[in-house]
């Protein structure tokens, strides 16, 4: 009886137990008893709320008085305490409210990915002293951050990088205080303050796995340490910081590192030998250090667990065949990815690359690779993505590469390669998404695609990239299964057939870019096609003929120059293509007047109907075109004044509106066009005096062509303070009066411009006796050009100081007095044009070094003296440059100058010996003039005998000889 009441009593003890435990478990947080968290803290947590902006109202479930089931919001099941707030990305701004410090027990705290809206990190964040996780990255915090978060000393996640860069640190001192910490990021955060220091503080963190220290404006790297602390880190990432000094030896005796990130920095020197000590390095990124020298170690070769080398957009020269032949002697290589791109590397790829069975990514373009793909390649199974391109290989593609069957991307563009691609090389690519094979121009065409009429791809790209090799003459029929294209690039590989129909119905409504430019592809374009949004169609330099076409308005870039598209443009066009930003449709037989409706793409930013023959006037469509800054209309029948509304385009920088007949002043709205490039209005009958405005409203002018057309009055000196103007074309105008002395303070002319160099344009440059058009070189022109006006006065002395001139043409003015002395400072003057002034005195001596020099003009001046001998002047032999100045004497002219006749004066004593020499070389004359007269006879005569050719050749010549003297006699 006893037993069993101390079973009832032990059984009842045990139920009250359960009950008590059920009765926690339920009042906690996640049970199902409407029990609150502790009062306090849901205040808190409240008054918290209420300092923040929540425009998305993701704070809306905070109502009631569990506030453990608030969203964001964790409490402990044992003690119903708030122990985590996870707010990330919840789109909240404002204040942080103090008010935080009740939640005592808070050890997990992320408010990264908000917009704080630059207000400083709070302080009392410090004494949250239970927190281990803290996590505001990415939360548009700015201003210093407190050293107060060195008092969390159980701190092991640290997260407080930015993107906004408005975060700094006078010192990285405080964190001397998280001794337990494993992860710390201050990305983007500046740390120049800290630079001197960084290292050794954080070389005091024992814990530390991951270390986060990118774009911080470091820029001291200490080279040695005398003992490493954190030996246990596994990331170290440095990268876009600004060290220039060599990589240090301490980073390679961390053999727990797996990812080192050092890249975009300024690190200079090889890559220390001790790089081989790291036996457990698994990922490793020296990614686009761009001043990284060098050779990579033959020691690297002893990492037989690396996963991932990433040595790329540095400036590593050598080969890569010890590295390769290093790692590929592992017993089991475990690399998977080997980036070496935008380097120096050279050399011939070598075999034992196929010996890196687990490869997965081969990244090697922008070096200087040479040879042949080793056929060794085909060997890499695993192989998903091959980057070969921007270097300089010019040898053949192996047919190995078709047992790629893993490979999706394969990117062979510009090199040189030579051979023959038949469907042996594309046999098991299966998964292939990606195909760019494209030639440089100047081996255009020495690798041709030789695929069978009836050839069916095992693959089904997205996107083709094909340029400068052979794929013609036909279509490729085996685009016909290509049913998920979305680019289609066929540039320049010699089609001469018309586009099948099956190619227009292919699903163009997911492409995004279709090129097919310079081929000789013909026939119509149906008016009915469908594209990707926003995409591109370049269908260039071919013979397509008929109307032109209208597509649907998800065309944003439409290439149509160079056709034989007819007719008027429609009239639609800017209804039916309102995104269209650019538009080309040059080089065709366009007729009619320019649409009204174009004024309706508002996104337009060039727009280009050059060498057409559109007539009529510039519509008045300028308004709305706020984005536009390329207009070129050359080369057309347009008349009338130019537009005023033009003036509303202040974004322009390149207008040609040469070639037309236009007429009229120029309007006073152009002074809007503060940030004009290049200004062409020549070959048209503008008139009026020059507008002084021209110079003070657009600074950034570099090239003005005002050629052939009617305005008059003098050069405005304001021109000179053009300071970036390289070309002034101002010939066969009515302009008058002096050149400006200050024209020889153009620097533009002077000395090489920032600008230049950026600037790209096209232009017709009037220069060594024709027009030439310049496009990739125009920023090398440097011209003045003056000729055909009323200009007067002497040539100025000072434009002897544009020393980069290439082409001084001043020629049918006026022009009075002498060439400058100094004329010869222009070391780079290619063509000089004087003729037809009343130019007078001597050539000056220093012409003779201008060495540059290759068409020259003098001729119908008052010039006197011998012409120079020496130098360039022996080059001048055609007597038409000197001709009209009666005064002039020497060769090439026929008058002989004052002197040239006289026997020069022998001394008596030198008499005697000059005879004795005449008789010997009189001598040998006579001994070798019967020689010499057997040998030429039979030299011409024995060929005519011999040659039917030139004989009949030589007596035609001496029959048309005798007909032209009849002519002139009988005249």
């Amino acid at each position: 009886m006893a037993s069993s009441s101390t079973s009832i009593q032990i059984l009842f003890l045990f139920l009250l137990g359960f009950l008590y435990l059920e009765t926690i478990k339920l009042g906690s947080c996640n049970g199902d008893l409407n029990v609150g968290c502790l009062e306090m803290e849901r205040k808190a947590l409240l008054e918290f709320k209420d300092g923040l902006l929540d425009p998305s109202v993701r704070l809306s479930t905070w109502i009631g008085r569990d506030c453990c089931r608030w969203r964001g919001i964790s409490c402990s099941n044992r003690t119903r305490r708030v122990v985590k707030l996870d707010l990330a990305a919840y789109d909240l701004g404002g204040e942080i409210n103090p008010s935080l410090l009740e939640l005592k027990h808070l050890n997990y705290l992320d408010l990264s990915m908000n917009n704080f809206g630059g207000i400083r990190i709070p302080d009392f964040i410090g004494s949250l002293e239970k927190l281990s996780y803290l996590n505001l990255s990415s939360a548009s915090f700015a201003g210093t951050i407190p050293p107060h978060l060195g008092n969390l000393s159980r701190m092991l996640y640290l997260d407080l990088h930015t993107e906004s860069n408005e975060l700094s640190m006078n010192g990285l001192e405080w964190l001397f205080g998280l001794s337990s910490l494993e992860h710390l990021n201050l990305g983007g955060v500046d740390l120049s303050m800290a630079t001197s220091n960084w290292v050794q503080a954080v070389n005091m963190l024992p814990s530390l796995l991951d270390l986060h220290l990118p774009s911080c404006s470091l820029y001291n790297l200490p080279l040695s340490l005398p003992f490493v602390n954190f030996s246990a880190i596994s990331v170290i990432n440095l990268s876009n910081n600004g060290f220039n000094s060599s990589i240090p030896l301490w980073l390679f005796n961390i053999t727990s590192l797996v990812n080192l990130n050092l890249s975009f920095n300024y690190l200079q020197g090889a890559i220390p030998d001790a790089f081989g000590n790291m036996t457990s390095l698994q990922g490793l990124d020296f990614s686009r250090n761009t001043y990284i020298e060098g050779q990579i170690p033959v020691t690297l070769g002893n990492i037989c667990t690396l996963r991932t080398l990433d040595l790329s957009l540095n400036n590593i020269s050598g080969t890569i065949s010890e590295v390769v032949n290093g790692l590929s002697g592992c017993s089991n290589s475990n690399l998977e990815s080997l980036q070496l791109g935008f380097n120096k590397l050279g050399g011939n790829l070598p075999n034992s690359i196929g010996l890196l069975k687990n490869l997965r990514y081969l990244e090697l373009w922008q070096n200087s690779f040479l040879g042949s793909i080793p056929a060794s390649v085909g060997s890499l199974s695993s192989l998903k993505e091959l980057y070969l391109s921007n270097n300089q290989m010019d040898g053949t593609i192996p047919e190995s590469i078709g047992r790629l069957s893993e490979l999706v991307r394969l990117d062979l563009s510009e090199n040189s390669w030579k051979g023959v691609l038949t469907e042996a090389h594309f046999l098991n690519l299966l998964r292939l998404k990606e195909l760019l094979i494209s030639l440089t121009a100047s081996s255009q065409n020495s690798l041709v695609l030789d695929m069978r009429y009836d050839w069916m791809p095992p693959f089904s790209l997205k996107n083709i990239f094909m340029k400068n090799c052979k794929l013609g003459p036909k279509f490729p029929t085996w685009l016909r299964n290509q049913n998920e294209l979305a680019t289609i690039v066929l540039n320049n590989v010699e089609i001469s057939d018309t586009i099948p129909d099956w190619f227009w119905k292919l699903s163009l409504p997911q492409i995004n870019e279709l090129d097919i430019a310079y081929n000789q592809i013909s026939g119509r374009v149906p008016n009915s096609l469908k594209f990707s949004y926003l995409s591109t169609v370049d269908l260039s330099s071919n013979r397509f003929e008929g109307p032109l076409p209208l597509w649907s308005s998800n065309v944003s870039a439409l290439y149509l120059r160079d056709n034989l598209f007819s007719g008027p443009i429609p009239r639609d066009i800017g209804e039916t293509m309102p995104w269209l930003t650019d538009l080309d449709i040059s080089k065709n037989i366009l007729n009619g007047s320019i649409p009204l409706s174009i004024g309706k793409m508002k996104d337009l930013t060039t727009l280009v109907l050059a060498h057409n023959h559109l007539f009529g006037e510039i519509p008045q469509f300028w308004n709305n075109l706020q984005n536009l800054y390329l207009i070129e209309m050359h080369n057309n029948n347009l008349l009338g004044r130019i537009p005023s509304s033009m003036g509303f385009l202040s974004s322009l920088i390149f207008l040609r509106l040469n070639n037309n007949n236009l007429s009229g002043e120029l309007p006073s709205s152009m002074q809007n066009w503060t940030g004009l490039y290049s200004l062409d209005l020549g070959d048209n009958r503008l008139s009026g005096n020059l507008p002084t405005w021209i110079a003070e409203r657009m600074p950034t002018l570099l090239i003005l062509r005002l050629r052939s057309n009617l305005f008059s009055g003098i050069i405005p000196s304001q021109l000179c303070s053009l300071s970036y103007l390289h070309i002034l074309d101002l010939a066969h105008n009515n302009l008058s009066g002096f050149i400006p002395s200050c024209l020889g303070n153009l620097s533009g002319i002077i000395y090489i411009n920032p600008i230049d160099i950026v600037y790209q344009g096209q232009l017709m440059v009037a220069t060594k006796g024709r027009e030439f058009e310049y496009t990739n070189t125009l920023y090398l022109v440097n011209s003045i050009d003056f000729s055909n006006n009323d200009l007067s006065g002497e040539v100025p002395k000072e434009l002897t100081n544009l020393f980069r001139l290439g082409t001084l043409n001043l020629s049918m003015n006026h022009l009075t007095g002498r060439i400058p002395e100094k004329i010869g400072n222009l070391q780079l003057l290619e063509t000089l044009d004087l003729s037809m002034n009343q130019l007078s005195g001597t050539i000056p001596p220093s012409m003779s070094s201008l060495t540059f020099l290759n068409h020259l003009n003098l001729s119908h001046n008052y010039l006197s003296g011998k012409i120079p001998s020496t130098n360039q002047f022996q080059t001048f032999i055609d007597p038409s440059i000197y001709e009209g100045n009666a005064a002039l004497c020497g060769l090439p002219l026929i008058n002989k100058c004052r002197g040239d006749n006289k026997i020069p004066h022998i001394n008596d004593g030198d008499v005697e010996g000059k005879d004795d020499e005449d008789e010997f070389e009189m001598l040998w004359f006579y001994v070798s003039m019967g020689p010499g007269f057997v040998v030429g006879f039979w030299v011409v005569c024995g060929t005519l005998l011999l040659k039917k050719s030139w004989r009949y050749a030589y007596f035609q010549f001496l029959s048309n000889m005798k007909d032209k003297l009849f002519v002139i006699c009988s005249l």
